[in-house]
């Protein structure tokens, strides 16, 4: 726990035009998770008892987000936009009775953790500026930093003199100060620039003008990586994706191909576990140590257990439970359905709102009828049952433990438990009509073509 209350502000007003999409900039996902969402873990995850979220006025559905997440107190609204000091200036009313350090972070900032800002705390009665070293700084604001270490300007790239624009250390935008000063130096910012706002840079100029402290902490180039148009958001992606890649691998998962695993942000694999290539886990996967993933399956809101297998072709939907040494096939679809140990669904069949027994097997082509157009049903399939191929189970329905049912068969009444069950019509044989139907039809073609 901190000694000091921590606040975040968070910017979020942006108008995201870049990215051409109906959807709100920072409502895009990265690893299955809206960007502000990762903005606001990582403000959590630093112990911040106050998250502001700043919006605009143009995105109602950023302003819904936020307060589905943390509530309406969490809103500030900035408008019109006059740029990221009057953002900040607009959350004063929300911080007026907090009395403690705030950092301002950004909701386009998709993969910046707690662990690459904490440094910029205790900073004392001064302010303090992430910066990064960049690999190309072409089009960052440099940081210009004294010969006592302390944070002399901030220049942006245009005003730069030729001796500047040799600086590598570029300005992230993210930055901390008690909060009574912060909102002390931004209530000076001024507005006469080109733009006509009010930079939130601003105020390291003004703070030294206090002989308030400045100084810098640095981050990494790819955490503070902003997000502005399509083609960004994708880079962001593949950095997210190698990131967990890694981290799977070096926890004991193998991966033939990790380069073609998709994870999400709350993906949980155990060491132990194999995952063949083109595998897509949506969020909330939870694979035990020692299961095997198939390749070309998909993944999301289920859990599986040691030993189970699932695919290849196979998707598991929110509510999917394999136990241990479960077996879901090829073209297998599982949905809210619990597998006890070792049961098995090996071929195209679907599988919803139910629960299978330890050891039954599911056979191909069965379909667990769960929607009646209004209401959704459950089956029960025992332990040990045997559902044969082609087989509809009607919800509601029960197939009772180490029942069968015959293939082909459409049940919907209960099956008591050891009894055989077949619901299909009587077959019957006419001898020869076969071979008298072909023999004339043949003639009828050979007819039509002479002719």
């Amino acid at each position: 726990m901190t000694s000091t209350p921590r606040a975040a502000i968070i910017l979020a007003a942006g108008q995201g035009t870049r990215m051409k999409s109906p959807l709100p900039k920072v409502l895009h996902s990265v690893g299955g998770r809206a960007m502000l969402d990762h903005a606001i873990d990582a403000a959590e995850a630093l112990g911040c008892e106050r998250i502001v979220v700043v919006v605009g006025d143009h995105s109602p559905e950023v302003r819904a987000h936020v307060a589905k997440r943390l509530g309406e107190a969490a809103i500030a609204v900035q408008d019109p936009p006059l740029g990221t000091g009057h953002a900040v200036l607009a959350a004063r009313a929300a911080m007026a009775d907090f009395d403690g350090e705030v950092i301002v972070t950004y909701g386009d900032v998709p993969l910046l953790k707690s662990r690459d800002i904490e440094s910029a705390f205790g900073g004392g009665d001064g302010v303090t500026v992430v910066g990064f070293e960049a690999r190309d700084p072409t089009g960052y604001g440099r940081l210009l930093i004294d010969a006592d270490g302390g944070l002399e300007a901030i220049v942006e790239h245009k005003e730069a003199s030729p001796d500047q624009l040799r600086v590598t250390v570029c300005n992230s935008g993210v930055m901390a100060a008690p909060a009574a000063l912060l909102f002390d130096l931004l209530a000076e910012v001024r507005n006469d620039n080109a733009k006509g706002e009010y930079y939130l840079t601003d105020v390291v100029e003004l703070a030294r003008a206090r002989g308030a402290r400045t100084r810098t902490v640095m981050a990494g180039e790819d955490a503070v990586m902003g997000v502005n148009a399509q083609a960004e958001l994708a880079v962001a992606e593949a950095l997210f994706q190698k990131v967990q890649r890694e981290t799977f691998l070096a926890a004991g998962v193998t991966m033939p191909a990790p380069e073609t695993v998709h994870f999400s942000f709350d993906t949980e694999v155990g060491g132990g576990t194999t995952i063949e290539p083109y595998v897509v886990f949506g969020p909330g996967a939870k694979i035990a140590s020692g299961a095997r993933i198939r390749s070309f399956s998909h993944i999301e809101g289920a859990t599986v257990a040691a030993g189970a297998e699932v695919g290849p072709y196979a998707r598991l939907r929110p509510g999917a439970d394999l136990g241990e040494g479960a077996k879901v096939g090829n073209f297998v679809e599982v949905k809210n359905v619990r597998m006890g140990k070792g049961a098995k669904a090996n071929h195209l069949s679907y599988l919803g709102d139910g629960e299978v027994g330890a050891k039954a097997n599911i056979g191909a082509g069965t379909i667990f009828c769960n929607y009646d157009g209004f209401f959704k049903h459950r089956t029960t399939v025992g332990e040990g049952a045997f559902v044969g191929s082609n087989s509809s189970l009607v919800a509601p329905v029960t197939i009772g433990a180490g029942a069968m049912v015959g293939s082909g068969s459409v049940i919907t009444t209960d099956v008591a438990p050891g009894d055989l069950a077949l619901a299909r019509g009587a077959q019957s044989a006419k001898a020869g009509w076969a071979a008298r139907f072909m023999e004339t039809m043949r003639a009828k073609k050979a007819a039509k073509t002479r002719a």
